[in-house]
């Protein structure tokens, strides 16, 4: 790097000796120019950054002179009554203590039984994730739900592949020792195994039907709590998942399942049941002392 500016100083000097003051002008515009297309570059790049302080892929600033990106509404929307249900201080104690002990018993499995679930009730428990919060309310999700054998097939195939990658290759020495006690590996059988797959795919803009964009906000954020939603759905519906990010496997799946360049996956959750010789780590989670702060 050092080398290449000094031969462009060297450059730039033999220049000015043999065209004289008129050529070193010239040069002082151009170079004036180049930096002021890199200070706007900047400037664009610090205006688009997301709300929260992240930047995020497709995710601009919009103003009021710009037609890259529409507004999803524009029009006031009705205000409705809103009536809680409310219980007494005894039954509100009851309750969330029977809902932590039901949610407390959730795990990670990767071992799943092929038995098979009704899709009513994967259903549901996708309406349960579709009732969560988002930025502005654009809801930037969407749910792929997977039950063919051979498109199933086709998804471990590519997640394996990449995986293989990941630990002989990309994953650091401290990930993969953090992961042992976990026994986790390449090979992910259980996607064929259960009886569906749950691709969540959060969609880092919206399209109209002519094909313009629609700003979305939180995108990350907004995904993230409907995936919590969804877990405690099948949690309360008496099976289990797990929740992998396939690391690098994302766009070639997108493109299987022919989702829009607007999606990018986000979670990979197979759904099922249990297999009846399942093990897990004896894992143990953080009190309440460590994770609640009271003021």
């Amino acid at each position: 790097m050092a080398g290449t500016i000094d031969n462009m100083i060297t450059a730039v000097i033999n220049l000015v000796k043999t065209n004289g003051i008129t050529s070193l002008i010239i040069i002082v515009i151009v170079i004036h120019g180049f930096t002021s297309k890199i200070l706007a570059w900047i400037n664009k790049k610090d205006e688009n950054r997301a709300p929260g302080g992240s930047t995020e892929n497709n995710q601009e600033k919009i103003t009021d002179d710009t037609n890259e990106h529409l507004s999803h509404g524009g029009e006031d929307c009705d205000m409705v009554p809103y009536k809680q249900t409310t219980y007494s201080e005894d039954e509100m104690k009851k309750r969330s203590q029977s809902f932590y002990e039901d949610i407390n018993h959730r795990r990670s499995v990767r071992f799943f039984s092929d038995k098979d679930v009704p899709i009513e009730v994967i259903e549901n428990c996708i309406r349960t994730a579709g009732t969560s919060p988002s930025g502005a309310h654009m809801q930037p999700w969407t749910f792929v739900v997977i039950k063919q054998a051979d498109i199933k097939a086709q998804i471990r195939e590519l997640i394996e592949e990449e995986e293989e990658i990941n630990y002989k290759k990309r994953m650091s020495e401290t990930w993969k020792k953090d992961l042992k006690r976990l026994r986790t590996n390449w090979e992910k059988p259980y996607l064929e195994t259960a009886p569906y797959l749950v691709l969540v795919f959060k969609q880092t803009h919206g399209l109209t039907e002519d094909g313009q964009k629609i700003t979305h906000y939180y995108t990350e954020e907004s995904v993230g709590l409907s995936c919590g939603l969804f877990l405690a759905a099948v949690q309360n519906a008496g099976l289990v998942t797990l929740t992998s990010t396939p690391m690098n496997a994302g766009p070639k799946i997108r493109m299987l399942l022919n989702r829009g360049s607007n999606e990018e996956l986000f979670l990979l959750l197979p759904v099922g049941y249990a297999a009846d010789d399942c093990k897990v780590p004896d894992l143990k989670r953080k009190s309440l002392d460590e994770i609640m702060v009271l003021f």
